[in-house]
This record gives C-alpha cells, structure tokens and sequence, in this order.
C-alpha cells in the first residue's frame, strides 16, 4: 500500500493483498507455537484417532456486543489471513514439544511440513455484525481448521473490539475529527500497532503511531508534550520555538501552567505573531482540568482576539461517554484526541468471541454438529452457514437471516419469515425488502487467497457506509436498539432435529 499526503493529510492508496506489508516482509513465517496448548494436544489425539484428516467446518462468531451497544465493526482479517498463510512449525518448537513428553513422533513429524490448506470464507472487514453470525468460516482438516483457533480468536477478538469502540467515540465526536493516541497506554507493541489499524477501520482521522503511519498508511500527526514546554525558561519562550520550528502546523499545548491566565494568552500572542509573518495558529491543545468550561472560555479569548479559524483540541482519557457528555455540556472542542480508553476498550476490555464446529464432513457429505447448553446463550447454530442483510424500503438495514448456503434469498421472494435464534416459538415476518447482501464471501481456497483484497482507506470507508445504514436507534449508546438476527425456518429444524437426536428439551 502506497501513501502520500497533501496538504490535507489525506491517504492515497493503492489495493493490496491481505497480509502484504509496507516493509516487505512477507513469506517470513510465523510461528506455529502461537496457540494455545490444547489445541496441540487435540490435534495429536485426533491423529492418533485416525481422524486428523477428516474434515471439518469451524465458525467464529461473538455472543454479545460490549457494553450493551447496538453492534460491532468487523476487523482483524488481515492479521487473522496473515497467520493462516504463513504459520510453520520450526526444528525449534518441534523440539520443545517432544520435551513435554506427550505427543506421538508422527505428530511431531506432521508438523515439519504444515500449512494451513484449507477454506476460510468471512465478512469482509468494516462490515457490521452482531451476536451469533459467523464472522468467519474455516473449512479444512481436522487437524488444520483445529490448530488455527486461538490465533484467529486473538486477531478478530481484539481487532473488532477495539474498531467498535472507535466507531462509537467517532459517532460522538463527529466525522473525522478524532485522532488516537493511545500507543504509550496499549497492550504491548503488536497491541499498539493492532490497536491503531482497527481504530482507524472504525473511524479514527490520524493516529501518533508512527510505526502504524509507515507500515499501515495511516495519517500521523502529533505535536509536544508539557517536556517542551517546561524545557524553556517560561512558557512564551517555548511556544515562540515551536512556532519558528513548525509555523505551517503549530498547535500549541496551554495547561502547563495555567490555561486561562497563562497558557491561552500566550498562544494568542504567538498567533499574532504567526499572522505577521503570513502564517496561522492551527490549534490549541487542552489536556487537562474542566473541558467544556475551559473549551468555551478558550473559544470566547481566541474570538475575541480574531483567531476565529484557531481549532481546539482536548485530549486526557477522554472516550465515547466523557465526548458525549462535553458535548451535552455545550464545550466548544473541534478534534478529539482519545488514547487510553480507546486502545483498552475501557468499559469492556474483551469481546465474547468464540470459535465452535458447526459440521463434519462424512461419505462426502457435511453433517452439521450442534453444542448444547444448559445456558442457551451458549448453543450454537449448526451446519454450513450463510448470512443475508435485508434492506428495508426506507434504506435502513431490517435484519439479518442466518441460514444455510445452499438455500437462495433473494428480493423475488417478497417476504421471509425468520425465527428467534435462542426462544424457538418467537418469529417475525419480513416484508417489502429492497435489497438481499449475502455477507460471506471467500477470502481463501485450499490455502490461497481468493482475488484482490480491499485496502485500508477501502475498509474505512465501508465501515462508514454500514453505520449510515443501521437506523439510529441501534447506534445510540445509552438503550440502544437490537438489531433483528433470526435463522430461516431450515435451519431452526436442523437445530431442532438435533436437539430431539440428542435428547436435550426444546429452547425456550
């Protein structure tokens, strides 16, 4: 991916692959130690089983939307495709686990030529999705599609969880008027880096990771810290500096010491001084203290001295909550920067993703397979899955059907019926529907990618136009709507067919 910056700072992209890099690292592998333990010593049992090449149909799917939201923001493909594509066992880990004295020489010997050679079909990233559609479906070897589960989990979960969070910040905080800072706060380098590409597939405008602008064609921006400004004998001193250094992009940071009586008055007086010599202030910067008073006495000083088009920025653990509240409280900020709260997804710091075998493949045929919980929020859905985003005739998404592939929707049909995912007797009628998306698509094939796979600025730009379509309601953050997930009348038998073959009571 390509990325050059104007004087608006906007990206130029070119598409790439999925699991391409800008610094070109590619075919390097990654390690095959990367999962969790219990997925080895499946994986030996199913070989020792005689099944290991017995095929199966995995689905990772989440069961509830943090903090009571009305949806998530689909990201982490990319990382997940990378792992699929280069995972290999080195000398080295095959040696570690013939050390645990548990696992057979054939399976150790298996893995020195492993790659994962399956099928994964998913929803392509920036894609709404909600509680128990498959995100994504892997389709392979017993032995492959079940080593590929925790790293898949760890790219989806985080990366999904953290553009949710930045989706809603965004949707407080206006269209392009958010940068991530989080970088200093985020959980460790790779969860910095991962942490800044699914913000920005949420909605961020630019980010302060460097790191992220150079591989990820992200926009960067940042300016000083209160080092700067205590570095210099007074605080005039340092902002005159940085002007001198920066007088294109100055945005001066004015709670070192006193906003009002200190700070402010001294950026206006550098921004005089800026004007003078053909240039303007860009921005100050409110780090601290109270946000909405000091933000609408700064833009009150900044008027009245004629730095109208001087923007404000505050930063200091803001997140989607503390936006919306300034803004109930009438604060007069133009661009937020959120750091903390945004990469740690404060308020839910995990998503409730899983990853459960939804089919195996028998004499040439897929027979689905079904857990059973006592908890009915913990069954699944069974068999080989497609889901179908209706539109309804104002234009806003109506539901979402979960049903299996080989079944056809389309617009003809006039009208569906779909049935509760969890309570068997409720169901809802769906009528007067524009259009049918069915939103598994393949990404792989026997190992391989499938095409061209969308660049960054595309899947932002995607994420953007699914939230214009989810109705309001579901996009608020306090009672937010539920968003309607039902399964066609095929598949609630298939699920009660099992249920009945394995004597579990119906679902109530």
């Amino acid at each position: 991916m390509r990325t050059e910056s104007g004087g608006s700072g906007g990206p130029i992209e070119e598409s790439r692959a999925i699991g391409s890099r800008r610094d070109g690292r590619t075919g390097c592998g990654v390690p095959g130690l990367r999962t969790d333990f219990y997925e080895l010593t499946m994986m030996n049992g199913y070989l020792q089983a005689g099944i290991a090449d017995r095929r199966g149909a995995f689905d990772l799917f989440v069961r509830s939307i943090p903090e009571r939201g009305g949806y998530c923001i689909a990201a982490g493909l990319e990382a997940a495709v990378e792992f699929l594509r280069e995972a290999r066992f080195s000398p080295a880990e095959i040696a570690y686990l013939r050390e645990q004295e548990l696992f057979c020489e054939a399976f150790l010997e298996r893995l020195r030529d492993f790659r994962f050679r399956g099928d994964l079909l998913a929803f392509p990233e920036g894609t709404l999705v909600f509680p128990l559609e498959p995100i994504l479906r892997v389709q392979g070897t017993l032995f492959e599609a079940q080593f590929v589960e925790s790293a898949l989990l760890n790219a989806i979960n985080f990366e999904t969880l953290i553009a949710t969070k930045a989706a809603r910040v965004c949707q407080e905080a206006g269209e392009n008027n958010v940068i991530e800072f989080g970088m200093r706060r985020a959980h460790g380098v790779d969860g910095a880096l991962s942490a800044t590409r699914a913000a920005y597939v949420g909605g961020v405008a630019a980010t302060s990771n460097t790191e992220a602008g150079h591989r990820l064609g992200i926009p960067v921006r940042g300016t000083q810290a209160h080092s700067w400004i205590m570095a210099f004998e007074d605080e005039l001193s340092a902002f005159r500096a940085y002007a001198e250094s920066y007088p294109e992009s100055s945005i001066l940071l004015v709670d070192t010491y006193d906003t009002l009586e200190s700070g402010i008055p001294n950026a206006i007086r550098v921004g005089h001084e800026l004007a003078q010599r053909g240039y303007r202030l860009q921005g100050i910067r409110l780090d601290s203290g109270d946000l909405a008073y000091l933000s609408i006495r700064a833009r009150e000083m900044l008027d009245q001295a004629d730095l109208h088009e001087t923007k404000i920025v505050a930063s200091g653990d803001l997140d989607e909550w503390i936006i919306h509240d300034l803004n109930v409280q009438g604060a007069r900020i133009d661009t937020w920067g959120v750091g903390t709260r945004l990469v740690t997804s404060h308020g839910e710091p995990a998503l409730t993703g899983v990853y459960k075998l939804a089919a195996i493949e028998e004499d040439g045929h897929w027979s689905p397979r079904l857990k059973i919980a006592e908890r009915g929020t913990k069954s699944t859905i069974p068999g080989l899955k497609q889901v179908w985003r209706l539109q309804g005739a104002q234009s806003w998404w109506e539901a979402d059907l979960i049903g299996q592939e080989d079944e056809s929707l389309s617009v003809a049909d006039g009208e569906w019926i779909g049935f509760h995912p969890l309570i068997e007797y409720e169901s809802k009628r769906y009528t007067d529907i524009q259009a049918v998306e069915p939103l598994l698509v393949p990404v792989m094939r026997g190992g391989e990618l499938v095409g061209v796979q969308p660049s960054l600025e595309e899947i932002r730009r995607r994420t953007r136009a699914q939230l214009a379509q989810l109705h309001p309601t579901s996009r608020r953050l306090l009672n937010a709507h539920i968003y309607k997930v039902s399964l066609t009348e095929r598949t609630l038998r298939m699920r009660q067919e099992l249920r009945r073959r394995w004597g579990a009571a119906p679902e109530r």
